[in-house]
C-alpha cells in the first residue's frame, strides 16, 4: 500500500504558514477519501471532531471533511502526547487526493516523529483499529527524542529584505551600494552569492535562509541586505526572525506549478511572508502599481512606504492618509512624499544611470524601491542621492542585469530576462537604444523547470518583438529536459506569430557569436543570459567590445529618440 505521508519538510524559520519554524507535511488522503461514511464518522469521533458530515466517498464534501479531520487529527495527537494548543494549518493542493498540513515546532526530531505518526494513522484507516492507531501515534510522539531547537537567527544589525518576481537582485544591489556609500560595511546575499563589502566571498544561489545566516554571522557587517526568493521561503523558510525594512518589487507569473504554487495569487501569498515579519517600528516598501503587492499592507505590522511612477496614484493618496510615505516621479525627479508636507525632490531620473535616462520602466521602479528602503533604514538623504548617481548598469555593479556593450557600431544588451515580464523589459530597453531603421536580434533561452505554456510564451514574445531570433541553450539549467524538447516549445510559440525555422545553438556564447556575426551597424543584439555570463563577458572583450559608460549609453538613448 502506498504511504499516506508523501513528504516531511522542516522549515527553519518564518514561512507561508507560520511566522516561526514549522513542519510541512504533504499527505495523500486517498484512504480517507475512499473509506465508508461509517468509518469516516468513527474516525471523527475518535479525534474529537464535532458536527462531522463526511459526505459520500470521493465527493467534494468528503474532501472538505478530510481537510478539517486531518487538522483535528494533528491537534488530537499533540494533545494526547502532552503538547497542548498546537497551531495547525491545512491546505488543499491541485491534486484532490493530496493536502498540505503545517504546524510549528520547538524540537526537530519530535516534530518529525509527529509527521510520521500522522501518516501512519491515515494508513491505518482501511486496515486497523482507528482508536488504537491514534493512541499509538500519541505514544510514539511522547516517547520520542526531542532533538535540537530551531536555528532561526535574531539579527543584531539592521536588515533590509528584498523579494519579488523581477527586480529583486538589482534592487538589493542598489541598496547595498547606497549602504556602502554611507560608509557602512554591508553584507548581502542573493542568487549570485554572498558579498561582504562588495567582494564575492562565495558564489551560488544564496537567496534562501543559509545566505542570510552567512551574512549575519560575519562579525564586521553593519548592514545586511538579503534577497529572499520564492523557493527559499517554500523549501526552507526564512532564516531570520524579523527584518527592519522589507521590499516587495512586484509579483508576476514565474515558477508556477512548483511546490504547490499554481497561481499568481498563491505566489503573492508566498512573497508576503517577507513584509509580514518586518518589525512593527520598521517599514514595508510596497509597489503601489501592483495590486497584489499593494494589498500586502493589510497583513503587515510595519508602516507602509509605497512607490509608484504615477504621483497621482490613488494608492499613494491612501497611504499618505494612513500616515505612510511614498516615493514617486514628479516632473522627472525622484521625489519623496510625506503626510502634510510638500514633495522632496531628490534627484532627476536622467542623473540616475540605472534608469537609462528614464527609459527603463523596470529600473525606474527599482530605483524608487531602493530609494525608499535606503531612506527607511536611516541613510541620509544626500548619501542616497550620491548612491543613486554612482550605481551603474555595468558588469561591476549589476552583473547580468541590463549590461550594455559596444562592438564597433553594434550594441549588445545582456540580461537574465527569465520570464515574460523580464523579456518584455529587455525588448523595451533594446528598442530604446535602436537607431532608426536598425534591427533587434535576440538570443532566446529558457531554463527547464518552467511550465510548457510559459516557455511557449517566451518564444512568442521573442519572435513577435525582434527582427531576428535564435535559441541559445543553457546546459547547466536544463533541469530534466532535453534541448530538443525546449526547442520544440520555443519554436511552437514563435510559430504562433508566423515565425518558423528558428535556429538553435548549444550555448549562450554560441548564439551571441552568431547574432553579432550577422548584425549590421546600428543593430542591437540582446541576450537572455543566465548560464555563461562570465564567458559572454570574455567573448565580448576578446572581440574588441567594451562596456558602455553612462555617458555613452545616454548618447545611444538620445540618438534613438532623435530618430
Amino acid at each position: 500500500m502506498t504511504s499516506s505521508l508523501i513528504e516531511i519538510r522542516v522549515l527553519e524559520g518564518p514561512n507561508l504558514y507560520f511566522p516561526r519554524a514549522a513542519i510541512k507535511l504533504t499527505l495523500d488522503i486517498s484512504a480517507l477519501a475512499a473509506t465508508s461514511e461509517e468509518t469516516a464518522l468513527r474516525f471523527a469521533s475518535r479525534i474529537g471532531l464535532k458536527n462531522a458530515r463526511p459526505g459520500a466517498p470521493e465527493s467534494g464534501f468528503r474532501q472538505r471533511f478530510a481537510l478539517r479531520a486531518v487538522g483535528r487529527l494533528v491537534r488530537a495527537v499533540a494533545q494526547e502526547s502532552g503538547t497542548s494548543r498546537l497551531g495547525v494549518r491545512v491546505r488543499p493542493t491541485s491534486d484532490q487526493h493530496q493536502i498540505v498540513v503545517a504546524f510549528p515546532w520547538s524540537h526537530r526530531e519530535r516534530a518529525q516523529e509527529m509527521g510520521r505518526a500522522i501518516g501512519d494513522v491515515l494508513d491505518a484507516l482501511l486496515s486497523k483499529d482507528i482508536d488504537a492507531a491514534v493512541s499509538a501515534a500519541a505514544e510514539r510522539v511522547s516517547t520520542s527524542e526531542p532533538g535540537e531547537r530551531p536555528r532561526t537567527l535574531t539579527p543584531s544589525v539592521p536588515v533590509v529584505a528584498v523579494t519579488g518576481t523581477n527586480g529583486k537582485t538589482t534592487t538589493s544591489r542598489m541598496i547595498a551600494h547606497i549602504g556602502r556609500t554611507d560608509g557602512r560595511l554591508v553584507g548581502w546575499s542573493n542568487t549570485d552569492g554572498i558579498y561582504i563589502d562588495g567582494e564575492l566571498v562565495e558564489g551560488g544561489d544564496y537567496s534562501g535562509p543559509s545566505g542570510a545566516g552567512r551574512v549575519l554571522a560575519h562579525p564586521e557587517v553593519e548592514l545586511a541586505v538579503t534577497e529572499t526568493a520564492r523557493g527559499g521561503i517554500l523549501l526552507k523558510g526564512i532564516g531570520l526572525t524579523r527584518n527592519d525594512v522589507s521590499v516587495v518589487t512586484n509579483v508576476s507569473a514565474d515558477h508556477l506549478g512548483q511546490q504547490g504554487i499554481d497561481t499568481v495569487d498563491q505566489l503573492a501569498e508566498v512573497k508576503a511572508v517577507v513584509p509580514r515579519i518586518t518589525r512593527k517600528s520598521g517599514w514595508a516598501v510596497l509597489n503601489a502599481d501592483d495590486p497584489r503587492v499593494y494589498d500586502m499592507r493589510n497583513v503587515v505590522r510595519a508602516k507602509p512606504w509605497v512607490f509608484s511612477r504615477d504621483p497621482d496614484s490613488p494608492a499613494i493618496r491612501e497611504t499618505l492618509n494612513a500616515g505612510g510615505r511614498a516615493t514617486t516621479v514628479i516632473d522627472g525627479w525622484v521625489s519623496v512624499l510625506t503626510p502634510k508636507a510638500d514633495p522632496d525632490p531628490l534627484v532627476e531620473l536622467v542623473d540616475v544611470p540605472m534608469t537609462l535616462a528614464g527609459l527603463s520602466r523596470f529600473n525606474v521602479e527599482n530605483t524608487l524601491a531602493a530609494t525608499s528602503a535606503s531612506l527607511a533604514i536611516g541613510i541620509a538623504r544626500e548619501v542616497v542621492v550620491e548612491g543613486l548617481r554612482t550605481f551603474l548598469p555595468d558588469a561591476e555593479h549589476n552583473p547580468g542585469r541590463m549590461n550594455f556593450f559596444s562592438l564597433g557600431e553594434v550594441s549588445v544588451v545582456m540580461d537574465l530576462a527569465h520570464n515574460e515580464a523580464g523579456l518584455e523589459a529587455l525588448m523595451e530597453i533594446m528598442n530604446g537604444v535602436r537607431r532608426p531603421g536598425a534591427r533587434l536580434l535576440l538570443g532566446l533561452g529558457v531554463v527547464g523547470d518552467r511550465q510548457d505554456d510559459l516557455i511557449e510564451k517566451l518564444g512568442e514574445i521573442a519572435a513577435r518583438d525582434s527582427d531576428v531570433v535564435a535559441i541559445g541553450h543553457k546546459e547547466k539549467y536544463l533541469r530534466g529536459r532535453s534541448p530538443e524538447e525546449l526547442e520544440a516549445l520555443m519554436r511552437a510559440g514563435a510559430e504562433r506569430v508566423g515565425v518558423t525555422g528558428v535556429p538553435a545553438y548549444p550555448t549562450e556564447v554560441a548564439v551571441l557569436a552568431a547574432l553579432v556575426g550577422q548584425a549590421l551597424p546600428g543593430d542591437v543584439v540582446g541576450l537572455m543570459c543566465h548560464a555563461e555570463r562570465e564567458e559572454c563577458y570574455a567573448w565580448i572583450a576578446e572581440h574588441d567590445g567594451s562596456p558602455d559608460s553612462s555617458s555613452a549609453l545616454a548618447a545611444k538613448v538620445r540618438a534613438a529618440a532623435a530618430g
